[in-house]
């Protein structure tokens, strides 16, 4: 760490305190120059997660971009509020925690529909028909009686 002042590159640590949850670590530092005081704030930066489509190019991650999808899925449905930035917050640290830096699509779309299948049947069909592309109504129709086989026995359909 550099001195503001003298620009020495010697520095000691006089104090250092967690901030915001321990996600931010301030250190009050000493030049061993000219003695000046000064802060330093550290933060942890996350890996970066690149995308990757199925054309091959690669875009990096955007959480805003995924729970905006989610959100457009989950229009005008029974859900709370933050369903979608939930969502998009679990399949971030999921895909974080698997520890690759690259990602197919495939997989962030995979999660997208097993989310939204967990939280709104009616959002998942919607996310689904776009997602997959279906080519007919035989297609889309396989995949709502798939949902169906699933309720529970005796479940009352409206």
């Amino acid at each position: 760490m550099r001195c503001p002042q003298c620009g020495e590159r010697e520095t000691r640590v006089v104090d250092s305190r967690d901030l915001d949850d321990a996600a931010t670590i301030r250190r009050r530092r000493e030049c061993a120059g000219c003695a000046t005081r000064f802060t330093t704030y550290e933060r942890i930066e996350a890996a970066r997660l690149v995308i990757v489509k199925r054309d091959g190019t690669r875009e990096e991650f955007e959480h805003v971009k995924l729970a905006a999808g989610l959100r457009k899925a989950l229009t005008r449905r029974p859900v709370p509020d933050g369903a979608a930035d939930q969502a998009a917050d679990a399949i971030e640290a999921e895909l974080r925690s698997a520890g690759a830096t690259e990602v197919p699509s495939s997989r962030v779309g995979a999660l997208a529909m097993e989310k939204l299948r967990a939280i709104d049947q009616i959002a998942y069909i919607r996310f689904a028909s776009v997602y997959q592309s279906y080519e007919d109504l035989e297609d889309l129709k396989r995949e709502v009686d798939s949902l169906y086989a699933e309720r529970e026995p005796g479940a009352i359909l409206k």
